[in-house]
């Protein structure tokens, strides 16, 4: 049986992140992994640094979109088609894992045959890489409708099982995780949380999602465009996406 597990990192300039994300791969207490990295035509020594890191490890592999994207949605979605693994997850070039993250990920799918989808808790550290305990703790199950409240499944948590439901892509639209995270769970079912808190996110104040009111714009637009919500259930589900998102703010 195929217990590969394949990474997408999309990559544009991060140079800076990079090499500590990367790292955070290979030390995995579970080996069995390959690395795929997409550059989006970076100007910065991003594609160097990968190309060190793939000379020593043949578990990691480089390619490049053809052009600026100028979003992450496209080399995900190249990431997600170059993929040999059973498993597909997701790790920004700027966010951390912690070395158990695979193996407490490949634990819950033996223990919830099940789940398609799982996830973990994770904890914001500084731009810097400073921690300070700013935990955010997820329900254990979630399915559609207590989703449509709100995002509680961090990208660089996710991990889905390909064998079960094929590849799938990420939409072209803002909060693109989000909306794939809807459509797997549109029809039934429950992601699973794994209950440890098993990665880093790097908050920066440069990223696009640090816009609130950008962020604000792409929810309303998944309720009525994507998932075609009426406009009272838009209405009530926003209201409570917009109190959960003010308290995963405080943290």
């Amino acid at each position: 049986m195929n217990q590969l597990v394949s990474i997408i990192m999309p990559v544009y300039n991060n140079a800076d992140y990079l090499e500590s994300s990367i790292s955070s791969v290979i030390n995995q207490t579970s080996p069995n992994w390959e690395l795929i990295v997409v550059d989006d035509c970076s100007s910065d020594s991003s594609s160097e640094i990968v190309k060190r890191f793939a000379s020593v490890d043949d578990r990691i592999h480089l390619y490049r979109t053809p052009a600026c994207s100028g979003s992450p949605i496209v080399p995900r979605n190249m990431g997600i088609e170059k993929s040999k693994g059973r498993y597909i997850s997701f790790l920004d070039s700027d966010d951390v894992w912690l070395p158990s993250k695979l193996q407490h990920q490949l634990d819950c799918f033996a223990k919830h045959p099940e789940a398609f989808l799982v996830f973990s808790d994770f904890e914001k550290i500084s731009q810097t890489g400073i921690r300070n305990n700013r935990v955010l703790s997820m329900p254990m199950k979630v399915g559609y409708r207590k989703l449509l409240e709100g995002n509680v499944i961090g990208c660089l948590t996710a991990i889905y099982d390909a064998e079960k439901i094929g590849k799938c892509f990420f939409p072209s639209c803002g909060h693109e995780d989000y909306a794939l995270w809807l459509s797997l769970l549109r029809h039934g079912g429950e992601a699973v949380n794994t209950g440890y808190v098993d990665a880093l996110y790097r908050v920066r104040k440069a990223s696009i999602s640090s816009n609130k009111f950008v962020t604000m714009r792409w929810q309303w637009f998944i309720y009525r465009r994507v998932e075609s919500l009426n406009l009272y259930l838009s209405l009530f589900y926003f209201v409570k996406y917009a109190y959960h998102a003010i308290r995963k703010s405080w943290i």
